[in-house]
């Protein structure tokens, strides 16, 4: 692993979308993290616990992406909008929540 001298490069900080979602595991909830742009997921038991743990898993795979190489895609977050929509279905309908 290349070892980066953090005081000689210009610092950047990077803002990823984060996606969390809770998961029903028997009478516990856990958390799912996944950051799209970077395409790392984790889990955790609450929420701050699952922001920890992708922010690591994001800043092991800008690591890995240095490593290669390769560039570092970056979300523009401050101009996504994410919302969600109100649909209608039929009557009767089976209907789960993912």
């Amino acid at each position: 692993m290349q070892d980066y001298n953090l005081f000689a490069m210009e610092k950047k900080v990077l803002n990823y979308r984060v996606i969390i979602e809770p998961e029903a595991m028997g009478k516990k909830t856990v958390y799912n993290a996944y950051c799209p742009t970077l395409q790392v997921t984790d889990y955790g038991y609450s929420i701050e616990g699952v922001l920890k743990s992708i922010k690591e898993g994001i800043e092991l795979a800008i690591e890995c992406l240095l490593d290669e190489g390769k560039e570092i895609p970056v979300d523009n977050v401050n101009k996504q909008v994410i919302t969600g929509v109100e649909v209608d279905v039929p009557p009767g309908a089976k209907v789960t929540f993912a």
